[in-house]
C-alpha cells in the first residue's frame, strides 16, 4: 500500500494542472505593490486577521502598497464592496509589522496561514514569518520584480498549464492566462447611473429593457471574440442567489422607474423583478455563445456577509429550465457541502469545482472530495483553483490541493474502493482533463 500511495503521490504531483478560477493580478500591477511582506495578505489572510480582532482600517494600514490595486480591482470586476480608507499611510515596515504580529500568531493555526508558509517557504526559502524573518521576506519580496516571475511561478514552480482568471480584462499573457468575464452589472441594475456606464461599454444608447438585453448581448459577444473562455457570475456577495423567473412586463416596469429615477436609484428589493430577469438572459446568452457559467456559492471573502444567500440550493429553478447551460459551481458550496454535491448528482448540467476548499479547510476539502468520488460521475469533478490575487500564494493553494487529491485517491486505493489505475485516472481527470473539456482549452498531457 505504501508503494502504490507514493505513485500515486508522483502521479498527481506530476500533473500539468487546469486552474480554473484566479484573481490574479496583472504583472505591472503586481510589480507596484510587491514591496514587502504586506503583499502576500492581499486576501483571505486579512479576513482571519479581522475575525481575530485586528480592525479593518489597521488592516488597510498594514498592506497600504495593496490599497490601489485592490481598489482597482473591484472597480474593474464591477463589485459593490467597501473598502476602508486606510488609518495610516506612511507607517513604516517595523510598526506595520508589529501592528501584525499579535494577530498573525493568532491565525497561524488557519488553512491560509498554512499556505501562507508554505509559499514563503517553496518561493522564497525563508522557513517562517516572524519578527526574526519579516525584513528578510520583505527585501526577498522586492528584490522578485523582474522579467517572467509569474512564468517561473506557475509554470517552473506550481506547473499549472493554464489559469482562468476572473479579472475582468482579456488582455492577458496568452501562455499563462484565459479569462473569465462577468456581466454581474447587466444584472444588478439600479440607477440611471448604472445605465449609463453601460451604454460606455457597450457602446450603445439604452432606452428600454430590450436594449439592456441586446447591450449584453453586444459586450458578450466582444469578450468571447477576445479570448473569453466562461461568464462568471459573483453576485452571491450582494444578494440571494434566487432568480426567480419573472414576466416581461414586472422587469420592464423595473427597468423605466430606474431609466426615470434621476436621484439614487431604486432599492434592491424595488429592483430585484429587472435582476432576476436579466440573470435569465445572461444564461440564455452564455447558451448561445456556447460559454459555461462560473457560479460562486458559499462562503464570501471577506467578513461580515450574509451566507445564506449563497445556498446554492437557490439555483435549481435555473438548472431544471436551462438544460442547455453548463453550470460550474465554485468552492463546494461551503458550507453547504452536502447540498452541493447533491445538486452536482442530480443535473447533468451541473459540475463540481471545490476552487478555493482546500485553502478553506483541507479537511473539509477531503472529506467532500471522498463524498464526491462515490456520488458524482468522474467526469463532473474538478479539484484545483487557485483563487489569489497574488501569483506566489497560488503555489501555495496549488501545493494544498494536490496534498488533497492524493491523500483521498490513496486512502480510496486503501479501502479497495478504488484500483491503483483507476485512481491515477480520476487525478487527471480532476486536475486537468475535466476543466480543459468544459472549457474547450487545449493542454499538453
Amino acid at each position: 500500500m505504501a508503494q502504490s500511495n507514493e505513485r500515486i503521490k508522483a502521479e498527481v504531483a506530476g500533473i500539468s494542472l487546469v486552474d480554473t478560477h484566479e484573481h490574479i493580478m496583472l504583472e505591472a500591477e503586481r510589480n507596484e505593490c510587491a514591496v514587502d511582506f504586506s503583499y502576500l495578505f492581499a486576501h483571505y489572510n486579512s479576513s482571519d486577521l479581522i475575525s481575530a480582532g485586528l480592525s479593518p482600517r489597521m488592516m488597510e494600514a498594514i498592506r497600504f502598497p495593496m490599497y490601489p490595486v485592490r481598489v482597482k480591482a473591484y472597480k474593474r470586476r464591477k463589485v459593490r464592496r467597501i473598502i476602508p480608507e486606510p488609518e495610516r499611510g506612511n507607517m513604516s515596515l517595523d510598526e506595520r509589522w508589529q501592528a501584525m504580529e499579535p494577530f498573525w500568531e493568532r491565525i497561524r493555526n488557519t488553512a491560509y496561514a498554512k499556505q501562507t508558509l508554505i509559499t514563503i517557504r517553496d518561493i522564497f526559502g525563508i522557513d517562517d514569518l516572524n519578527r526574526d524573518t519579516y525584513r528578510q521576506l520583505s527585501e526577498a519580496i522586492a528584490k522578485s520584480r523582474e522579467p517572467d516571475w509569474y512564468r517561473h511561478v506557475l509554470k517552473e514552480k506550481a506547473n499549472i498549464a493554464v489559469s482562468i482568471v476572473d479579472w475582468q480584462s482579456t488582455d492577458l499573457q496568452p501562455d499563462l492566462f484565459v479569462s473569465s468575464m462577468r456581466l454581474d452589472h447587466f444584472i444588478s441594475v439600479q440607477s440611471r447611473a448604472d445605465l449609463g456606464a453601460l451604454e460606455g461599454e457597450s457602446g450603445m444608447a439604452i432606452h428600454s429593457l430590450d436594449d439592456l438585453v441586446k447591450a449584453m448581448h453586444t459586450v458578450l459577444e466582444g469578450y468571447k471574440a477576445k479570448g473569453a473562455v466562461a461568464v462568471k457570475t459573483g453576485l452571491a456577495y450582494n444578494r440571494i442567489l434566487r432568480y426567480d423567473k419573472v414576466s416581461r412586463h414586472e422587469a420592464e416596469t423595473a427597468f423605466n422607474r430606474i431609466a426615470s429615477h434621476l436621484g439614487e436609484g431604486l432599492a434592491w428589493l424595488e429592483a430585484k423583478p429587472l435582476q432576476d430577469y436579466m440573470m435569465h438572459q445572461v444564461v440564455r446568452a452564455a447558451i448561445e455563445a456556447g460559454l459555461p457559467v462560473q457560479v460562486h456559492t458559499g462562503l464570501q471573502e471577506g467578513n461580515e456577509n450574509i451566507i445564506t444567500n449563497a445556498n446554492p440550493t437557490h439555483l435549481v429553478n435555473l438548472f431544471i429550465e436551462y438544460k442547455e447551460a453548463k453550470f460550474d459551481l465554485f468552492h463546494g458550496g461551503y458550507p453547504y457541502v452536502h447540498e452541493w454535491a447533491t445538486l452536482a448528482k442530480y443535473f447533468p448540467n451541473v459540475t463540481a469545482d471545490i476552487t478555493w476548499l482546500p485553502i478553506i479547510s483541507p479537511e473539509m476539502a477531503r472529506r467532500l472530495l471522498h463524498e464526491l468520488i462515490e456520488t458524482v460521475p468522474g467526469n463532473k469533478i474538478m479539484a484545483f483553483g487557485g483563487d489569489s490575487m497574488t501569483v506566489e500564494m497560488v503555489y501555495g493553494h496549488a501545493v494544498m490541493a494536490r496534498q488533497v487529491v492524493a491523500r483521498v485517491l490513496s486512502e480510496k486505493v486503501d479501502e479497495g474502493y478504488l484500483s491503483e489505475d483507476e485512481a491515477i485516472m480520476l487525478a487527471r481527470r480532476m486536475l486537468r482533463d475535466n476543466p480543459a473539456s468544459l472549457y474547450n482549452l487545449k493542454v499538453e498531457r
